[in-house]
């Protein structure tokens, strides 16, 4: 588990704008972590996790698209029914918010990640660690950001 930057990217709700995007984001070589899009009538926004988030912010500038950053919280977890629900309970009992959540299949070893979005991240890493051998159920992984490993 770690925290890192998730970008909520504003684009134009028409055909082609997204695959601009992401046809960027591949000729840059920066892989996608975790992806969710929301639509409404004039914009979507793609709430998107980078492996590489300074290169992220190099093609947005590039592509002149308006983003906001925002740091999240990435568990690793169980790809199995009830990994991300022991999670959030574990944060409910300790009354940590979650104002929204989203996950993704394809980590290592057959895991999934699951991306948070807490009011104290902190507080839920420290929540979250003091529970890791309490619980065999579904147990996150903790290990260091991928900015931090380099």
């Amino acid at each position: 588990m770690y925290i890192t930057t998730q970008f909520s990217i504003f684009m134009v709700n028409k055909p082609g704008v997204l695959a601009q995007v992401l046809s960027e984001f591949a000729r840059a070589k920066i892989n996608i972590i975790a992806m969710t899009m929301m639509d409404s009538v004039e914009h979507g926004v793609m709430r998107v996790v980078f492996a590489a988030p300074k290169k992220a912010k190099e093609v947005l500038a590039k592509l002149n698209m308006p983003y906001n950053e925002t740091e999240v919280l990435c568990v690793t977890l169980d790809n199995k029914s009830g990994a991300l629900a022991t999670v959030a309970e574990k944060l409910a009992r300790n009354h940590i918010n979650i104002s929204y959540a989203y996950c993704t299949a394809g980590a290592k070893g057959g895991r999934t990640t699951g991306i948070l979005k807490v009011a104290d991240v902190k507080k839920a890493i420290r929540v979250l660690q003091k529970n890791l051998n309490k619980d065999s159920k579904s147990r996150p992984l903790v290990r260091r950001s991928r900015a931090s490993r380099k």
